[in-house]
């Protein structure tokens, strides 16, 4: 997973106030909740010794995305008086956090962020009016068939849900029109670089489905997974939601992205060749300090030191200060680690790469994907 939307972060210097916040709409009164967390928030900084703007422009960012309803989270970044980075965080935090330090605190929306699935959902229904009393029934409309299909980058669609698009067909003209509909999905899965389509269909209703499928273009064709969907027939989830959200956690949930996936098997023949520099804390910090990590993998649970030591000019790492001394650097300070290995992640133009808990399992749950850059680094170690 690419870490460009976190560049903002690392364009300028701190010091950052971060901010990691349970902004859920599905309490009793969630607005009195969020007024409640921001204090508590809003006084932890201050005793970190933030400045007044910088407080007060995290201050007037938390809760505003009330209308996304259900469970989930804001992280937001501030620095110098202004808010920097708002990110949505599709499962609250366990806990809200505030620090105040020279680098962001952002490994928690780059790990809720992952693993970044390009994918389609496409819900399919039948709409069978039921006639009224006083209606002959000649009158009825005929039954048609509802499509409706929505793109998205999971997990962030579950509450930053993509444009939908959607038709309705009569039944008898279904088998003719799915032709067209499955071009323009599959134009639609070109356009956004798909790589799994969602199609539910509600479970005794089985043939829309199989004629929409059969006239899907092949590479398309390929990527459906068909799954049973109880979502009511007016849109197939809440509003402001994922289309298909739980059906498609279900298909997604233990997943990588395809070019995550490819990069995961490179680092387990790397493993196979290299061990002690490809997993481990020392491994990691080595070729992040050297420019040579292509990726940064990661446990959901990794076993980091409490923190490693950094300095921004020029962007150093280590896991000692004796080890940056060594270097000749004179401005080394601690942070916390998961934000220095990010900050050096960025900086060094690696991505990084969640694991889920049946792929890999690195020494102290992280690892590295290595760029070889000349005949030495190929040696064995």
């Amino acid at each position: 997973m690419k870490l460009s939307f976190l560049d903002p972060l690392f364009a300028e210097p701190g010091p950052w106030a971060s901010v990691c916040v349970d902004t859920s709409q599905d309490v009793d009164d969630p607005g009195r909740a969020i007024d409640l967390r921001r204090r508590h928030l809003r006084d932890a900084l201050f005793e970190q010794g933030a400045d007044a703007g910088t407080v007060s422009a995290l201050d007037a960012a938390v809760g505003t995305d009330h209308e996304v309803p259900g469970r989930h989270g804001q992280a937001l970044f501030a620095a110098h008086g202004r808010l920097v980075l708002a990110a949505a965080l599709p499962e609250p935090p366990a806990r809200d956090t505030a620090r105040f330090g020279a680098l962001p605190d952002a490994m928690p929306p780059a790990v809720q962020r992952a693993p970044d699935i390009p994918y389609m959902a496409v819900l399919l229904f039948h709409d069978e009016r039921a006639p009224r009393d006083d209606e002959p029934g000649e009158d009825r409309p005929p039954d048609h068939i509802c499509a409706i299909a929505e793109t998205g980058h999971w997990p962030l669609a579950r509450v930053s849900p993509g444009p939908r698009l959607s038709h309705q067909v009569p039944v008898d003209e279904w088998p003719q029109t799915a032709r067209r509909i499955a071009q323009e999905l599959g134009d639609l899965a070109a356009r956004h670089r798909t790589e799994v389509l969602v199609l539910g269909r509600h479970e005794d209703d089985g043939w829309a489905a199989g004629v929409l499928v059969n006239r899907m273009p092949i590479h398309l064709h390929n990527r459906v997974a068909l799954v049973d969907s109880d979502s009511g027939a007016a849109d197939g989830t809440a509003p402001g939601r994922a289309l298909l959200e739980a059906e498609a956690g279900r298909v997604l949930e233990r997943r990588l992205s395809d070019e995550d996936q490819r990069q995961v098997d490179t680092f387990q023949a790397q493993r196979a060749r290299h061990p002690h520099r490809s997993e481990g804390i020392t491994a990691a910090v080595t070729a992040l300090q050297r420019a040579q990590a292509r990726s940064l993998l990661l446990t959901r649970s990794p076993a980091l030191p409490d923190e490693l030591w950094t300095a921004e000019e020029p962007p150093w790492i280590a896991l000692s200060y004796e080890e940056l001394t060594a270097f000749g650097v004179t401005s080394a300070h601690p942070e916390p680690a998961s934000a220095v290995l990010l900050y050096a992640a960025v900086r060094t133009g690696a991505e990084l790469i969640v694991l889920p808990g049946d792929h890999v399992s690195p020494a102290d749950g992280v690892a590295v994907l290595l760029r070889y850059r000349d005949a030495a680094d190929m040696a064995p170690a």
